[in-house]
C-alpha cells in the first residue's frame, strides 16, 4: 500500500512542481533536460542488479527506446507548458484520460472484444477532456490551449501503448525497469544536444537554478514508474484496477492543488468534465 500511495504523490508532485515553474522563471525545457538525467542516474542505481550483457545480443528493443525517449521528452515538456498556461487540474485530466486512447490501439492491435463498458469508458474521456479544455471564450490562445491538450491526450496513449507493446513483445533480456531508465537517458542526450543548439545560436545560457529544477522534478518523475512497478508486483489487484486508482487519484489531488492551492479557474463546464473523466476511468477499469 505504501508504493500504491508514493506513486500516486509522486505523480501529482509533477504537476505542482511543472505550475511552480512558472512562479520561480525556470526554464522549462532545461529543467526537463537534468530531470531525465536525475531520472536515469536513479534508475540504474536501484536497477543495476538487472543488467546482463546479453541485453546486446538482440537489440531489437533499441528502435523502441528511441521512439519512447523522444516521446518522454516532447510529451514532458507539453505537459509543462500545459501546467503553466491551461492548470494542473485540466493538464492532468487531458494526460490520464489517454487511458481510453491507449485502450483503443490495445483493441485494434491485439483483436481485444469491443463491449459497451469500453465503449462508454471511451467516450466519457473524449468528453471529459473536451469539457475541461474547451472555453466559451474562443480568443485565440483558448484555440491553442485545447489543441495542446488535445496532444497531450493523444500522445500520452500512444506513449503508454508503445510501452505495454514492447514490454509484452520486445523485451526479453533487458527488464521494463532498464528500459525505462535507458529512455531517459537518451531523453536527456536529446535534449542536451537542443540546448546546445540553444547556446550556440541563441544565446542562452544554462542556470543554476534550472539544473536543481530538473534534478527536484526527476525524483518525483521517476518514483512515479519506480513505484508503480512495485505496486503492480506487491498489491494483489489486476494491473489495470491498479492504473485505474493511480489516474482517478491523480486527476482528484491535481484538481484540488488546482482549484484550492492556484486558484484556477472552476466552471460547472469544468466540473462536469471533470466527473466524466473520472467514470471514464472507472468504466475503463470495469471493462478491464
Amino acid at each position: 500500500m505504501i508504493a500504491l500511495v508514493g506513486t500516486i504523490i509522486s505523480s501529482t508532485l509533477i504537476f505542482v512542481i511543472f505550475r511552480l515553474f512558472e512562479k520561480y522563471k525556470v526554464d522549462t525545457f532545461q529543467a526537463i533536460v537534468f530531470n531525465y538525467f536525475t531520472a536515469f542516474i536513479f534508475g540504474f542505481a536501484l536497477y543495476s542488479n538487472e543488467f546482463s550483457s546479453k541485453i546486446w545480443v538482440q537489440l531489437d528493443w533499441v528502435p523502441y527506446t528511441f521512439l519512447v525517449s523522444l516521446l518522454f521528452i516532447s510529451l514532458f515538456f507539453l505537459m509543462g507548458k500545459s501546467s503553466q498556461k491551461n492548470g494542473v487540474a485540466i493538464t492532468s485530466v487531458a494526460v490520464k484520460m489517454s487511458l481510453a486512447v491507449s485502450m483503443v490501439g490495445m483493441i485494434l492491435i491485439y483483436n481485444e472484444a469491443l463491449t459497451p463498458l469500453k465503449i462508454t469508458g471511451v467516450l466519457l474521456a473524449l468528453a471529459g477532456v473536451l469539457l475541461v479544455s474547451i472555453n466559451q471564450n474562443r480568443s485565440e490562445h483558448n484555440n491553442s490551449s485545447w489543441k495542446m491538450l488535445l496532444v497531450l491526450f493523444i500522445g500520452s496513449g500512444i506513449l503508454d501503448l508503445t510501452l505495454n507493446y514492447t514490454q509484452q513483445h520486445v523485451l526479453n533480456e533487458l527488464t521494463p525497469a532498464l528500459f525505462s531508465s535507458f529512455g531517459f537517458g537518451i531523453a536527456g542526450i536529446i535534449g542536451s544536444f537542443v540546448i546546445i543548439y540553444q547556446m550556440m545560436f541563441k544565446s542562452i545560457q544554462i542556470k543554476l537554478k534550472n539544473i536543481i529544477a530538473g534534478i527536484i522534478l526527476g525524483i518525483p518523475n521517476y518514483f512515479s514508474i519506480f513505484l508503480l512497478l512495485k505496486t503492480y508486483e506487491v498489491i494483489d489487484f489486476t494491473n489495470s484496477s491498479i492504473l485505474a486508482i493511480v489516474n482517478v487519484s491523480v486527476v482528484v489531488f491535481s484538481a484540488i492543488f488546482g482549484f484550492v492551492v492556484f486558484r484556477e479557474l472552476f466552471t460547472t463546464q469544468k466540473a462536469i468534465g471533470l466527473i466524466a473523466s473520472i467514470l471514464a476511468i472507472l468504466s475503463l477499469y470495469f471493462a478491464s
